[in-house]
């Protein structure tokens, strides 16, 4: 069993480790630029508005890591920290520089990435896929170098083999991975969409859904199985159901009778209800 499962960056990357030995040198903050290949983009304003509240309390426990480049120093590890440090006000932040190659600078930055916890599922399997890619690492490799056993990297890995649209759904929530994990098995990709609806429409749990894949023969789910889901509907409204739904990405059902009736589009989040208002607003497409 491998003993850095679950461990903090420094010990999936030994040269991230601080010693005694090191030298701490202060850096002014205008000498400092963020790591390039550092493919977190957005950093949460509210967290480092903590972290900076904080250093201002008590300062810099932590130094950050960097290298030396042309025009002053690249940053390897601590840009929260410096972030936080550039809006508490202060000048300088205590560092610890260290030689590292372009190649290692990609891989730190995608592992420390990994290492996030707010990453939804899909996100933390495009970051594997990124590094595996970058690195040329094998699935075996890829698990040794982010400290995860070969299984869960595996699991997550499978999941881009997922349409768009049950990937979006991952992302937003209103598909668990469990579930996620599940619905890829089924080879059919029309049978995944019809599951994922169903899911979604039923509240299926885990258990639910599996029960529901292995009774469907692989080309369509079977009406008892699907329970309300696919009620016969005339052709025309079951397409535009499907158009809506491409649309809006989200579960769309049209009530039609006596040439009249309601669409419904369905939400799971705050969040999800604005995204819904402002395209019926024509302010995003």
């Amino acid at each position: 069993m491998n003993k850095r499962l679950g461990r903090g960056l420094d010990a999936l990357i030994p040269s991230l480790s601080i010693s005694e030995d090191d030298k701490v040198i202060d850096i002014p903050l205008t000498q400092l630029r963020p790591n390039p290949y550092q493919p977190r983009k957005t950093f949460h304003e509210e967290s480092i508005q903590e972290l900076a509240a904080s250093i201002k309390e008590h300062g810099v426990i932590q130094p950050i890591i960097v290298r030396s480049v042309l025009k002053g120093y690249e940053i390897i590890a601590g840009e929260r920290r410096f972030r936080a440090s550039q809006l508490s006000g202060l000048a300088s932040i205590p560092a610890v520089v260290k030689k590292f190659s372009d190649q290692q600078v990609m891989e730190i930055a995608l592992i420390e990435n990994i290492q996030r916890e707010d990453l939804n599922a899909i996100e933390l399997a495009i970051a594997y896929q990124s590094l595996a890619d970058e690195l040329k690492l094998t699935q075996e490799e890829l698990s040794v170098k982010v400290g995860k056993s070969r299984s869960h990297v595996a699991n997550f890995l499978r999941l881009l083999q997922l349409p768009e649209e049950i990937k979006q759904h991952v992302s937003r929530g209103t598909l668990s991975m469990g579930h996620a994990r599940a619905i890829v098995g089924v080879k059919n990709d029309k049978v995944k969409k019809q599951l994922a609806e169903a899911v979604i429409s039923e509240q299926w749990s885990v258990r639910e859904l599996e029960e529901a894949i292995k009774k469907q023969d692989g080309r369509e789910l079977k009406a008892q199985d699907k329970k309300k889901v696919d009620k016969k509907k005339n052709p025309f409204i079951n397409q535009a159901e499907e158009n809506l739904r491409d649309h809006f990405q989200t579960t769309v059902k049209i009530k039609h009778g006596n040439n009249k009736g309601k669409i419904e589009l369905m939400y799971f989040s705050e969040d999800d209800l604005q995204r819904l208002l402002e395209m019926l607003q024509g302010r995003i497409s």
